[in-house]
């Protein structure tokens, strides 16, 4: 008999019962059960950051946090991003800034940096260059990556400024 939980995942502001092994992995519950492969599986150890996921608003590597850990809890992946087919402003800041090349991390990045500009990130290249570090890419060099959180953190933060005058 497998170790197996009913468990409530909000998902991209979706709510979805399932029932899960204990072993099995958020990434795994998110691409298997709920079909959602933007949360990509590089290595599985949770150094290349390629499976970062929000969980109430905090990213975490969807590899190392079991599927019965998130229950009851609110999961933001990278399909939550866009509206529909308009992407938000931050995947349109990495278009722009070529902040991709192959794209098997670029999930990974958008959701470290959506993140960090939702807890108020700076603009600061240096300080946006210490929080990409934590994820690992193999063809952009960051610099494009740091060009497009940079930008979509001022231009934030210029709108935010606005809407408090």
């Amino acid at each position: 008999m497998k170790d197996q939980h009913l468990v409530t995942l909000t998902v991209n502001g979706r709510e979805h019962e399932l029932v899960l092994e204990s072993r099995r992995t958020l990434a795994d519950t998110l691409r298997q059960e709920l079909g959602l492969t933007g949360t990509h599986l590089g290595c599985e150890h949770g150094i290349c950051g390629a499976c970062t996921v929000l969980l109430d608003g905090e990213p975490v590597r969807a590899c190392l946090v079991f599927g019965v850990q998130a229950d009851g809890r609110e999961i933001r992946t990278v399909e939550g991003l866009a509206d529909g087919d308009e992407l938000n402003d931050l995947q349109q800041a990495f278009s722009r800034h070529h902040g991709l090349q192959c794209g098997f991390c670029t999930p990974g990045f958008l959701m470290l940096a959506e993140a960090y500009l939702a807890g108020g990130g700076s603009a600061d290249p240096g300080e946006v260059r210490e929080v990409v570090s934590a994820n690992l890419c193999r063809c952009t060099g960051y610099q494009g990556i740091v060009e497009a959180v940079t930008e979509v953190a001022a231009r934030r933060r210029e709108q935010a400024a606005k809407a408090h005058d």
